[in-house]
């Protein structure tokens, strides 16, 4: 095993220290589902506006209950959003084509997007914000970064959208602020555990809670995205076996060298794993030394190195020379030699 796939954004599915230390390079999709993603908190922030999941459910309850307090439109509305990234980006110009003004928090500095405005705190953006929505990834920083006190910092009656991560928000938290009134409505789509497959069993604080929308982890559901989603993986595990790029690896570093020509019979690509410790790359290039090394590149993540070398050998014998060699270095994991 030398790569292996995730088709979504997250990989907590997968140990990716463990995976790197033997060499296995993981790979996900962090762009294809960015559009279905930021449609959905589109589509919710207008039904949460609206009570329109609670109308909805009394309709099939064959209840009529016609009304329009505390319903409101969306132009004009302030939109939040925590984590300016793909999804944020995309989600914030969808918002400013109807009409809401758009604030956004990131730890990053980014350039803004249309007319939307940087604040310079997650405070700043809760207590602003009409509709607060959750784009970030899974990490120490952001467990419960939406807690009792931060759900305090919203306006009365805002509303809170979280399609990022299960533990980014405190449930139990959020459906106190819920029943007592203070946030007016919710969307949630991700939850802090998941069932392991469709069927009855699902379990929520949230559920019955007031102009609450639940969904099934579907942000990025759709034939778009998946197909999306597919062609990106395949083709950048493919390229990693292929030719050894390791661009959008989630565990490597990054490294990529221009193609060989296919009129050169006589270039190979020397691709390499090994422990990020001092002296390696000096034993590499001593077995490559009474070769042409036409290009190479090395980095790091961690504590595992990746390195690749396009070197000319005139005798095919010398390939099983160098792969030998290389491998017969302490410190190496993976060894692989590419035509």
């Amino acid at each position: 095993l030398i790569a292996i796939g995730c088709f979504c954004i997250g990989t907590n599915q997968v140990d990716l220290t463990y995976a790197a230390s033997r060499g296995i390079c993981v790979f996900n999709s962090p762009f294809s589902n960015s559009r279905s993603v930021a449609e959905l908190v589109i589509a919710e922030i207008i039904l949460l506006a609206r009570q329109l999941g609670d109308r909805s459910r009394e309709m099939h309850d064959g209840v009529w209950n016609k009304v329009s307090n505390n319903c409101y439109e969306i132009r004009g509305k302030t939109l939040g959003i925590i984590g300016y990234g793909h999804i944020g980006t995309q989600l914030g110009v969808l918002a400013e084509s109807l009409g809401m003004h758009v604030i956004w928090y990131d730890i990053l500095p980014l350039m803004p997007i249309g007319m939307s405005t940087a604040v310079e705190s997650l405070d700043e953006v809760l207590a602003e914000a009409d509709f607060v929505s959750c784009h970030v990834p899974e990490t120490p920083e952001t467990k419960n970064m939406i807690g009792a006190r931060e759900l305090a910092l919203m306006k009365p009656g805002s509303y809170l959208i979280n399609a990022s991560r299960g533990t980014v928000v405190d449930i139990d938290a959020l459906a106190a602020s819920l029943k007592s009134g203070h946030l007016a409505g919710a969307a949630v789509d991700v939850y802090p555990k998941e069932p392991l497959a469709n069927g009855p069993g699902f379990e929520s604080p949230l559920r019955n809670c007031p102009n609450t929308l639940l969904t099934p982890h579907i942000g990025g559901s759709t034939e778009e995205a998946q197909r999306m989603i597919g062609i990106e993986v395949a083709t950048a595990a493919t390229k990693f076996v292929n030719t050894g790029a390791s661009i959008n690896a989630v565990n490597f570093a990054e490294c990529d060298l221009r193609a060989i020509p296919s009129t050169d019979r006589t270039t190979v690509r020397i691709v390499n794993v090994h422990q990020n410790v001092p002296g390696v790359l000096r034993q590499i290039n001593n077995i490559l030394a009474d070769y042409n090394v036409n290009k190479q590149i090395s980095d790091s993540k961690g504590d595992v190195a990746y390195f690749m070398a396009d070197v000319t050998v005139e005798n095919s014998k010398d390939i099983n020379t160098i792969y030998e060699h290389v491998t017969a270095i302490g410190e190496n994991i993976i060894t692989r030699v590419l035509f």
